[in-house]
């Protein structure tokens, strides 16, 4: 097959880093119960800036923001307690980087859109980490050099068919959020609206369990036989056009479908009631896989992602939702 990458002097990482290296940040300090919402939902955002975090516990009442507890920043002489609104500006103030936002939906836009871009996005940001890290591979034809963070070649494989198992699951349950919640509200309003996005999940099935076979080829050759080198194009060659695929699918659903939920006219209670039943769909990788789908979205998109979190009604299954990220 040859080269199908050509030659190139770029030197390439292996394992594809999520986000910036961390920078040096006086310690935070933050008052509050384990087991407030709030507090999960505050470590999360300080997650993102990167900075040395000492959890302070309390035991305090469930007060206001969904039942979210008292919490208090404490950062050297400074000392700042108050809303979710009100430690996110102290958060984006203090400590530069990335905006984490307000945390808030824009209340105009549909719940169910929120939900459905944060998943396109995503699962984007985790092909093209893919693809960056198949190039990466292939480039370098399993040459027998160990770089200590991945390991020898077969172990580094065993963690890119880790990464991979974790993408797809995570798109097979999105594509069944969608089939079995969002779907449905376009056919009641004007059936056969949603039969082409339907279409495209039948149609990307193939491609998507072929990349897992070729991973699993890989991963029982010599990684020095031309046979390597070459199953090793193949996945670099399957896993863009998944990226392609992705791309043209994701933009036709938000290009003609998402935009049409304002006019579905669904009451408040209507819209957080199909928000639940999504997350019940979404229960595997939410319950296992949530801080891999958050890795995938800039901060404050996460952020704005586990707003919509905090909008269940089942107090209970919301905690835990939201403890599972900071543990």
């Amino acid at each position: 097959m040859g080269n199908c990458l050509g030659k190139s002097e770029k030197k390439l990482t292996a394992e594809i880093v999520p986000r910036d290296g961390a920078k040096v940040y006086p310690t935070v300090r933050l008052h509050g119960s384990p087991k407030s919402i709030l507090a999960a939902y505050i470590r999360f955002a300080l997650l993102h800036k990167s900075v040395s975090l000492d959890l302070v516990e309390t035991e305090t009442e469930r007060v206001g923001d969904g039942g979210g507890g008292a919490v208090t920043l404490q950062v050297g002489s400074e000392v700042v307690s108050g809303s979710r609104e009100t430690l996110l500006r102290f958060i984006d103030a203090r400590f530069p980087g990335p905006s984490l936002g307000s945390g808030r939906e824009d209340e105009t836009t549909p719940l169910l859109a929120s939900l459905t871009r944060a998943h396109h996005t995503s699962m984007l940001w985790h092909v093209e980490r893919m693809v960056k890290w198949a190039e990466d591979l292939t480039t370098r034809g399993g040459k027998k050099i160990v770089d200590p963070s991945v390991g020898t070649p077969r172990m580094e494989i065993r963690k890119f068919a880790k990464s991979y198992s974790e993408l797809l699951e995570l798109m097979m349950e999105h594509a069944q959020m969608e089939e079995t919640i969002l779907f449905p509200l376009f056919d009641k309003a004007d059936r056969g609206l949603a039969k082409v996005a339907k279409e495209e999940h039948a149609r990307d099935l193939p491609l998507m369990n072929g990349i897992k076979e070729v991973i699993k080829s890989v991963g029982v050759l010599d990684s020095g036989s031309p046979d390597y080198h070459e199953a090793l194009c193949s996945l670099s060659t399957r896993l863009k056009s998944l990226q392609g695929q992705c791309k043209q699918h994701f933009a036709e659903e938000e290009v003609e479908l998402l935009p049409l939920m304002k006019a579905l006219e669904l009451s408040k209670e209507q819209e957080v009631s199909a928000l639940e039943q999504c997350f019940e769909v979404m229960q595997g990788t939410h319950n296992r896989l949530l801080k891999f789908f958050l890795e995938g979205l800039p901060p404050h998109d996460a952020m704005k992602y586990l707003d919509l979190i905090s909008k269940c009604r089942d107090k209970e299954k919301m905690e835990s939702i939201l403890q599972k990220i900071v543990k």
